[in-house]
């Protein structure tokens, strides 16, 4: 029930179901294909208790749930019905599809995404199986090794039939059509390794591309691949099988177009994959696979600092997509690939830095979400503590990235490679196993690695980013006044600051403020953009962003007004501050000047707070009622 009332507000922030071209989950985010992106409602989805943040990138609209999302993606699909009404990728939308850059990375996730858990899956097994090898407790004779070993290897072997159905799936026309053809790719007899004697001939001799022809297809000849573990040549195949299947469903009559269309699809496109596509696609592959690991080589220790570094940055805009492929590929080519072990250390540099957070923040709402975030972040899960904590405070988020790049850059200097798909975070440990040598100085390094991008991220944000100061947080609690003015407050009347309407505080969005675990008061929202002083006293806080003001009255009230909802990461554009922290101010002073329309048209919600502090030394807090409020009239009555 929790899921399907969580579910039922997605659907209706995201502009409702008929704005919905498809919807599908990765590990942690609901992404969207919406026919409008402006119809959804991203400031309220951002503040739904279950949300962590959201991302609009690759032509896609992403919620990112956390660990839950495969429950909650069940129940949009249940609430919304689209997986009965629409498939994965909508051929009849014609929605704006974006860049380039942007179309391939939706390409590349639309066909990897549905089967990424389950290869993860099979990489974790194949990297444990290695790990019982090298600590002897399993040997390759053992029929637990063997099963263990065909339950990991059998979609690394087989990945062209999965790649068949997805790619199909995304081009648009029939899987099944896809799992057919990868079928005929893999097919036992027709591996180059069953053939044998002579060959009939040989094509290309002397150059680079020299093939043995050992069987024709009416006289044409076919060059014989491994199409095993193989990635590129079956998304190159269900491409134009996805076009010749809708020339064929065009003119093939409708009596006899089930079976017909189908049957004439193979009949060319297997063929023609073993003698043009497969071939030229195998090359390209190769070629690829071994060009990336010339690029590594060329510095392993600058290739791992900018893997390491920038990964985080890859995943917020959905780039990573564009790496994946390429280690998978290398796997199936090479045996081994270093792209995606140079990732590494990212996971653990963002859990020493949520660590950091955890311990020296004060705000008992941030105590309660990084301890899970920190959990998720060492299984390899880093979009809850990235997005709901690390990058709004901006300082931990570097650090991680300038940890997780000094830790790719030890893994480049120990020669830290990945021997199969591996896990996430802890459990990518297994896959850096050598096959032959057991637990190297390469899979020693990747420990290292991990423990120094860890405590680097810890001690930088502990002792560098102010992970305390409230003034980083994006919710910005009260500014406390110095300690001889609290303890001499006097019964007081605060006048409002701002022409408007006020409001109760529990009723505006940010559950922070709502809660008055910040202050109480009420919410002013202003009709004319000028903050002028309530009272005389002086500046004890003023936030670099402007939006956001401490006062400490000469009563010893400490009150703060905060302008507007979220507005700190409009850093301080459309705010000008009159005043500096420390000044003197007079009643009737204008403070701060902020441009109410370019605030809202920004997509910020310009409801102000304007609470007391420290309320706990008052016996009394009373409010002035719900209604219009010009500046100068009592808003706070405070009681000692």
């Amino acid at each position: 029930m929790k899921y399907k009332k969580l579910a039922k507000a997605i659907i209706e922030n995201v502009g409702g179901k008929e704005n919905v071209n498809s919807v599908v989950h990765c590990i942690t985010r609901l992404r969207f294909k919406l026919k409008d992106e402006g119809k959804a409602n991203t400031q309220v989805l951002e503040k739904m208790d279950g949300v962590v943040t959201v991302r609009q990138s690759g032509g896609q609209y992403q919620v990112v749930i956390g660990n839950h999302v495969p429950d909650v993606y069940k129940a949009v699909v249940a609430e919304g019905g689209f997986e009965l009404n629409r498939p994965v990728d909508d051929p009849d939308d014609n929605s704006d599809k974006g860049s380039l850059l942007d179309r391939f990375i939706d390409m590349i996730s639309g066909i990897f995404q549905p089967i990424l858990a389950v290869l993860v899956a099979s990489g974790m097994i194949k990297g444990f199986n290695a790990l019982f090898i090298a600590a002897g407790w399993l040997n390759e004779a053992s029929g637990t090794y063997q099963v263990l070993n065909a339950i990991g290897d059998a979609l690394f072997y087989f990945l062209p039939i999965f790649l068949g159905y997805t790619a199909m799936k995304k081009f648009g026309g029939t899987p099944f059509l896809g799992m057919l053809i990868a079928g005929a790719l893999v097919y036992p007899a027709l591996d180059p390794s069953a053939q044998a004697g002579e060959p009939l001939y040989t094509l290309f001799a002397g150059t680079l591309f020299e093939s043995p022809v050992h069987i024709e297809f009416f006289g044409i000849p076919i060059i014989l691949m491994t199409y095993a573990m193989s990635v590129i040549p079956i998304i190159f195949s269900t491409f134009f099988a996805a076009k010749l299947e809708n020339f064929f469903a065009k003119i093939v009559p409708d009596v006899v177009k089930t079976f017909i269309v189908p049957m004439l699809t193979v009949l060319i496109i297997v063929p023609l994959t073993f003698i043009v596509i497969g071939p030229i696609a195998t090359w390209a592959s190769q070629l690829l696979g071994a060009g990336t690991i010339w690029l590594y080589e060329l510095s392993p220790v600058i290739a791992g600092a900018v893997v390491g570094a920038f990964w985080l940055v890859f995943v917020m805009f959905g780039l990573h997509w564009g790496l994946v492929p390429i280690g998978i590929n290398n796997f199936a080519s090479q045996g081994w690939d270093p792209i995606l072990a140079l990732m590494f250390v990212h996971s653990f540099a963002l859990a020493g830095a949520l660590t950091a957070i955890w311990i020296r923040t004060k705000k008992q709402k941030l105590k309660t979400l990084t301890p899970p975030a920190i959990i998720s972040a060492i299984f390899g899960v880093t979009e809850p503590g990235m997005y709901g904590i690390a990058l709004p405070l901006k300082k931990p988020f570097i650090f991680t990235l300038i940890a997780s790049g000094i830790g790719g850059a030890l893994l480049g200097l120990f020669g830290t490679i990945g021997y199969t798909m591996g896990g996430l975070g802890i459990f990518q440990l297994p896959s850096f196993i050598h096959p032959e040598e057991g637990m190297n100085a390469a899979f020693i390094g990747a420990l290292i690695a991990a423990v120094v991008g860890t405590v680097l991220a810890f001690v930088l944000t502990y002792f560098f980013s102010g992970a305390n100061k409230e003034n980083e947080e994006s919710t910005q609690p009260a500014p406390q006044a110095e300690d001889n003015t609290k303890q001499n407050v006097t019964s007081e009347v605060i006048k409002s600051p701002l022409n408007g309407e006020v409001f109760k505080l529990a009723d505006i969005s940010d559950s922070v403020f709502a809660s008055g675990a910040l202050g109480k008061g009420v919410a002013i929202k202003p009709s004319e953009g000028k903050l002028i002083s309530p009272v005389a006293g002086t500046v004890s806080a003023l936030f670099e962003t402007q939006h956001a003001i401490g006062i400490v009255t000469e009563h010893g009230a400490e009150l703060l007004v905060h302008i507007g909802m979220d507005t700190v990461q409009l850093e301080g554009k459309f705010f000008n501050a009159h005043v500096a922290q420390g000044d003197k101010i007079e009643k009737g002073q204008l403070l701060i000047e902020f441009d109410i329309e370019a605030i809202e048209k920004a997509g910020y919600n310009i409801f102000t707070p304007v609470v007391i502090t420290n309320f706990d030394q008052y016996t009394s807090i009373e409010t002035a009622e719900e209604g219009t409020i010009q500046v100068g009239k009592p808003i706070i009555f405070l009681e000692k």
